[in-house]
């Protein structure tokens, strides 16, 4: 890739940053929450029962649907019908679906809203009590370490439904990170000491929406973004938040670089008419513990935005369909980008 094709490359990628950072924003928020059937749409699909916590009885008489508290983690098995079962208590340091920020007792609240014949709480209401009694208690939990738009989100878990009918009103607090249909993944260690950016892995593709969030779909369908890359920035900037602008000038050698070494060479790029992109960390970002960044391959329509892609471009020009179409041909060039001193 020649320097002016550099140039052109970065000018391209900041017209489209706006887009994609709304498309991070809109993929951030997250509760658990699985319908089974038999479920009436209240989210709560749990179905361990353990014993009293700290003596507490869900102020109804009837034992917390689990003992674990502040700090553990939990994990459960889901099924391809999204059954849910197996609901246990794991170790942070191995894999696990939930970390435990905070635990309400509900019933403490003097409210009829969830007295001992009231209703379980529904979707909606479930996400105003994540705001009402979980955020804060889970940012102070973190030390302050959360990335806003990052893989983790804040989510209650309630009580199964027959907890809840015999006056359970426990509910825990805690931080998840799920898949694109809002299902808690596996993840290992404590949140607070992970990298919370949300990246893709080299070789997978990314469809940004129309209501622009980013998911990871197969290379053969329409997609805009093929991952070649994931750059730790930490390493770059140890100390104090770095600004984009010094983001990307490392970036944009780092991507082209990693563009090259993805497809083989800088004669399979310049063949591609692909070019590299990168994503960059904002301040509330970094700040919440973000450091990753991913770099891409893309390409620009006319008009600035994403052409469609189709295919993988290490499969060369055979492989790939630009907006329905193989990659332009291009001219014989010379001489190519300069090589570094060894």
């Amino acid at each position: 890739m020649t320097t002016s094709t550099a140039r052109s490359a970065a000018a391209v990628r900041t017209g489209l940053v706006a887009a994609l950072a709304a498309a991070v924003a809109v993929g951030s928020y997250g509760y658990f929450s699985v319908d089974t059937p038999g479920d009436n749409g209240n989210g709560s699909t749990v179905s361990s029962v353990a014993g009293p916590a700290n003596g507490e009885n869900g102020g109804n008489g009837a034992a917390p649907f689990t003992t674990a508290d502040v700090g553990a983690c939990l994990t459960w098995d889901i099924a391809e019908d999204g059954t849910v079962s197996n609901f246990q208590q794991a170790s942070c340091d191995g894999e696990h679906r939930f970390e435990i920020s905070a635990r309400e007792n509900l019933a403490a609240y003097p409210s009829s809203e969830f007295g001992r014949n009231a209703s379980m709480p529904d979707l909606t209401r479930q996400a105003q009590l994540r705001e009402e009694l979980c955020q804060t208690p889970t940012l102070r939990y973190l030390g302050g370490r959360f990335d806003p738009v990052g893989r983790y989100s804040i989510a209650p878990i309630l009580p199964p439904a027959e907890a809840w009918e015999a006056g359970d009103r426990t509910m825990l607090c805690g931080i998840q990170s799920t898949d694109a249909s809002g299902v808690p993944m596996l993840t290992t260690g404590a949140a607070a000491e992970q990298d919370q950016a949300v990246v893709a892995q080299p070789g997978q593709c990314v469809y940004v929406d129309d209501s622009r969030s980013l998911r990871t779909v197969d290379c053969a369908e329409n997609h805009h973004l093929e991952t070649t890359a994931i750059v730790d920035l930490a390493p770059v900037f140890p100390e104090g938040t770095p600004s984009v602008e010094d983001q990307d000038r490392h970036l944009q050698d780092a991507c082209t670089q990693a563009a090259i070494d993805y497809l083989g060479g800088e004669e399979n790029l310049y063949q591609s008419t692909l070019q590299p992109y990168w994503g960059t960390l904002g301040q509330a970002s970094w700040i919440g513990g973000s450091r990753s960044v991913n770099c891409s391959l893309f390409h620009a329509t006319p008009e600035g935005g994403f052409s469609n892609l189709n295919g993988t471009a290490r499969d060369g020009r055979e492989g790939l369909l630009i907006d329905g179409q193989p990659p332009a041909e291009q001219p014989e060039r010379n001489p190519l980008r300069e090589q570094p001193a060894p």
